[in-house]
């Protein structure tokens, strides 16, 4: 099958209820230009500067998703473009992500990253983390980013009902900051970024509103 092919299976699968994030770090412009020829016009990437290379040869009204662990040196070369950033997973960060935003005159759209897996490598803050941000004076003087909602990944696991509970815990992590208006009206906290190859529908079953395909449309990477 075609990338076109593959990307025409998830989107019958996938939209309307969530946004496909075609993942194609590793891969060559050529495979990129033809998921964009197919209509395809999220793309997520794990190095910056790997997506800034893309960025500058592909077409324009690409949206760009960052969805690997982000270092603080790096945002300077995203912040003139990155349309969502999934990784903010500390408020040194974040912070930097404000600068670097008030410095382009732009107000940069980024996810909370959660940990809520069992696995020790994934990145990301646990709920007492995120709640004391939250509530920090440090976060209501940003005025350069917008939290957008959370991202996290689940554990590598064939144990369905593990990924499903861990879906389920971020799920019920944003509507709890929702309902209980535990962040201003400033940020609009509706996206759930859950979900990939392997687990992308149980993470729609739990909620999710943006998956993260990479393999299973571009094929394996090298």
């Amino acid at each position: 099958m075609s990338i076109k092919d593959h990307l025409l299976r998830f989107r019958e699968s996938i939209e309307p209820k969530a946004t496909l994030v075609a993942v194609s770090k590793t891969k060559p412009i050529s495979d990129l230009q033809e998921a964009y020829d197919a209509g395809q016009r999220h793309f997520g990437e794990n190095k910056i500067q790997e997506m800034t290379e893309k960025w500058e040869t592909l077409p324009k009204d690409i949206h760009w998703h960052m969805i690997g662990h982000t270092q603080r040196n790096k945002v300077k070369y995203m912040a003139p473009y990155v349309h969502l950033i999934h990784s903010v997973d500390s408020p040194r960060l974040l912070k930097e992500i404000n600068k670097q935003a008030a410095k382009n005159e732009r107000v940069i759209d980024c996810l909370l990253q959660i940990h809520i897996a069992e696995e020790e490598t994934k990145f990301g803050f646990d709920q007492n983390e995120l709640l004391e941000l939250l509530s920090s004076d440090a976060f209501a003087g940003y005025k350069n980013v917008r939290i957008t909602g959370l991202m996290g990944m689940a554990t590598f696991t064939d144990n369905e009902e593990q990924v499903r509970k861990e879906f389920k815990s971020l799920k019920t992590l944003l509507d709890h900051i929702n309902d209980n208006h535990l962040i201003s009206d400033s940020h609009d906290l509706k996206t759930l970024s859950m979900g990939m190859t392997g687990d992308y529908e149980i993470a729609l079953e739990e909620g999710s509103t943006m998956v993260r395909i990479g393999s299973a449309i571009f094929g394996s990477r090298a």
